[in-house]
């Protein structure tokens, strides 16, 4: 029997994930626009035989350009670059449902698989923020509910187009000059609620069929929407039970909605700060810490927690009657996080600043190689995770000794891949799932 192997994605975020990592001396503050450099992270993940890589996106300015290296190269384009760059590594794209079009982000997709050949993956969010939703012409966010079922839309549109050609469409036969078979071009013609789609897609089906689909929401309109389409969720938990619990429920709902729970991946995300002792990386977690401006911290967490402008103190507590996630339409499960977070170890919030600084909310664990491959061990082998969700608090050093001294520990220990191999060459192959069947197939076990 084939052991169960961890599923490892690079999350990569300019300098690193640590707001501070651009002061470091060994950062380039410009980084973040720069192709070669995400050249050389891809290289390094794919030498490190991770499944995939994952840039995240949002259609606004994110926070004060004062804090850390902001904007951000648009990620379809970017991973259309990469995949010339890299022969393996999955190339997974964030892209909002609220503030696209279904035709022309499926149309995006599509070309980026066929360029990958079959290594496409999108990232679904549904974009909370009123400042994003005022570059569209909308004076508030639309509603939790709302987006999620704007999403739902969405994502049937998307399949729909997907499955517009069937695979077997072009037909190529130049002795009868007949190119293509317009009986295998199946029209959408939807008419929705906030979707009106006629046509077929401009780009025959793709490698994958559809991209890999990803979802990193974990409200509860999050877990429906996962338990429904998502096939790799990204997650945050602070504790292993915490873990746990998210990874039961999801699998769960996953089976409740008719589906595979092994055909949906719990990914949670891991800041891991390494030394060669666990002094040396609690040194360098603290050399990360004091590069921190609080006053940046302290306006996002105002933000964040629907505050006013001057309410917290850096070393008082949080105020003790803040709104129950039920009153939030932004972020819900990440507001529940911090604030859980945050009573939980009675942290100030000088100390919560410090703790979301390297990761927002997702686990930092700072100790030696082999107390990081415990850690990640310990979660895959008790029912946590299917996998991480690599989150280097520095680029490109974190993710250098993430691939050079924890990738051998966990490939020693049996649980990651020492290659890629020839067999599973998309990334739906890779991560263990079906290439979906046409919609306007019947299969012959169906017949």
């Amino acid at each position: 029997m084939t052991r169960r192997q961890l599923h490892l994605n690079a999350f990569l975020m300019n300098t690193g994930h640590h707001e501070a990592s651009w002061r470091l001396p060994e950062s380039d503050p410009y980084a973040h626009v720069d192709l070669a450099h995400y050249v050389r992270l891809a290289r390094t993940a794919e030498r490190g035989t991770f499944d995939s890589l994952f840039l995240a996106d949002g259609p606004q300015l994110w926070s004060s350009v004062g804090q850390r290296p902001a904007g951000a190269l648009e990620p379809i384009t970017l991973l259309t670059a990469l995949a010339t760059a890299t022969e393996h590594i999955g190339l997974i794209a964030t892209a909002s449902t609220s503030y696209n079009s279904p035709y022309n982000l499926a149309r995006k997709f599509a070309t980026l698989d066929h360029i990958s050949g079959g290594r496409a993956g999108w990232n679904i969010v549904t974009t909370a923020g009123a400042e994003a939703a005022r570059n569209f012409g909308l004076d508030a966010e639309p509603a939790h509910a709302e987006r999620y079922a704007r999403a739902a839309e969405f994502l049937d549109v998307a399949l729909k187009l997907w499955d517009s050609w069937e695979d077997d469409a072009i037909v190529a036969d130049k002795a009868a000059g007949v190119w293509g078979d317009d009986a295998k071009i199946h029209p959408p013609r939807h008419q929705g609620r906030f979707f009106s789609v006629e046509g077929a897609l401009n780009v025959p089906r793709s490698p994958q069929g559809y991209p890999l689909l990803v979802q990193a929401g974990s409200s509860e309109d999050g877990k429906r929407f996962a338990a429904r389409y998502a096939e790799a969720v990204f997650t945050a938990q602070q504790t292993v039970d915490d873990a746990r619990a998210f990874y039961a429920d999801l699998k769960s709902r996953t089976v409740a909605a008719g589906r595979d729970a092994d055909h949906v991946k719990v990914l949670p995300g891991i800041v891991p700060v390494l030394g060669s002792t666990e002094a040396e990386a609690r040194a360098n977690e603290r050399v990360l810490e004091d590069h921190i401006v609080h006053a940046h911290g302290v306006n996002h967490l105002e933000r964040l927690l629907h505050l006013d402008p001057g309410t917290l103190e850096l070393d008082g507590t949080l105020p003790a009657d803040l709104p129950p996630e039920s009153a939030i339409e932004g972020a819900k499960s990440r507001y529940t996080l911090i604030v859980g977070l945050a009573r939980r170890e009675r942290l100030t919030v000088r100390q919560l600043i410090g703790r979301l600084g390297g990761g927002r909310g997702h686990l930092t664990f700072a100790g030696t190689p082999e107390q990081v491959a415990d850690t990640i061990q310990l979660w895959f082998e008790s029912g946590a995770a299917d996998g991480f969700n690599i989150m280097p608090p520095v680029l490109p050093s974190g993710l250098d000794a993430f691939v050079d001294h924890v990738v051998p520990i966990l490939r020693t220990r049996g649980l990651l891949r020492t290659g890629y191999g020839e067999a599973r060459r998309t990334l739906r192959e890779r991560y263990g799932l079906p290439r979906p069947a046409n919609q306007h197939v019947i299969t012959p076990a169906l017949v």
